[in-house]
């Protein structure tokens, strides 16, 4: 993910200010923030994988920005609304101040600096590396804030949540498929703004829900979204999470993309991770795309596997009695 446009940049005409914290927005893993004072950086990100990468290099790391800064760097994200919020938020916190932009062509760094050329004078702008990056101080950024968007249900989301503008047909497949009879304690692990959990909820037999996600946002959206005794929402990483008690049931509609490229590994990783939250007479129901292969690790890892409802693009299967435990 390292690139070399922040490092060439501040090797040429972009000055950062002499002191002053600097903010950072959504640097992915593996970024190259190198050529920044790392005593003086704050990074802002909501993935919690990638939260915990920056704190483990040893970098300041928060959710979102707090107080002012004297300086910004904002890593474009492929939802266009995104990148306009997090460009509201940067000029914002450093209040006029310098606002460095930066993101890959594929993720629409050609459009974003179209749009703030609008808004505002760009100060340089260095192509490399299939992307670009930009700098600037000042700009009026008014309209460009975070809206919510409310979806029908009353369902609320934010930009950048994965199925902001509407409810996953994936999802909406896997609900269609569970049953009504769902009783005890039961994990959704991605749970996103929570359009799985409020359909559990549903069943007075379910006794507790951990609502287990990654994404810091659509967390936010779900606890807004449930209002519920019965539900605990959880930040965190799916694959290693330990889940209060084992589960009767886990229910899953599982990512299957690193950025833009798909990776059944996830999927599977997903699998695993639900293998080890049950009960020996517990069960999972997951939802994936037609073309995903994850049978095999199904057959591997639970006693019965079958499919039971879906679309012409989506599988629904249930998998039932947890060979074996993984806590």
């Amino acid at each position: 993910m390292s690139n070399p446009r922040l490092s060439l940049a501040l090797e040429g005409a972009l000055n950062l200010p002499d002191d002053g914290r600097i903010v950072v927005f959504g640097a992915p893993e593996g970024a190259d923030l190198s050529a920044l004072p790392k005593a003086r950086v704050t990074v802002v990100q909501g993935l919690y994988p990638a939260h915990l990468y920056w704190a483990r290099m040893g970098y300041d790391v928060a959710v979102q920005a707090e107080g002012t800064f004297a300086a910004a760097v904002v890593f474009v994200p492929r939802a266009k609304a995104a990148v306009r919020a997090l460009l509201h938020e940067a000029a914002r916190v450093t209040d006029g101040g310098l606002i460095v932009v930066d993101g890959q062509k594929t993720d629409g760094i050609d459009s974003i600096l179209k749009a703030l050329k609008g808004v505002t004078t760009l100060d340089g702008v260095i192509s490399k590396a299939h992307g670009k990056i930009a700098w600037f101080t000042g700009g009026d950024f008014t309209g460009w804030q975070a809206q919510d968007t409310v979806l029908e249900g009353g369902f609320i989301t934010r930009p950048g949540v994965f199925s902001a503008d509407g409810v996953d047909k994936g999802s909406a497949a896997l609900v269609a498929a569970l049953p009504a009879t769902i009783t005890g304690r039961v994990a959704d692990l991605g749970a996103g703004w929570g359009y799985l959990a409020r359909d559990i909820l549903t069943r007075e037999g379910v006794t507790a829900l951990e609502l287990i996600e990654s994404d810091h946002a659509a967390l936010d959206c779900a606890r807004r979204n449930i209002d519920d005794d019965r539900a605990t929402f959880v930040w965190g990483n799916v694959t290693t999470h330990i889940c209060k008690a084992l589960c009767d049931v886990v229910v899953s509609n599982p990512p299957f993309h690193v950025g833009r490229a798909g990776d059944p590994g996830l999927g599977r990783a997903f699998i695993r991770a639900a293998c080890g939250m049950l009960k020996p007479t517990g069960t999972l129901w997951m939802v994936a795309n037609r073309h995903l292969p994850y049978e095999a690790e199904l057959n591997e890892l639970f006693r019965e596997v079958e499919e039971v409802g879906g679309t012409s693009g989506f599988k629904v299967l249930r998998a039932s009695k947890p060979r074996r435990q993984k806590r």
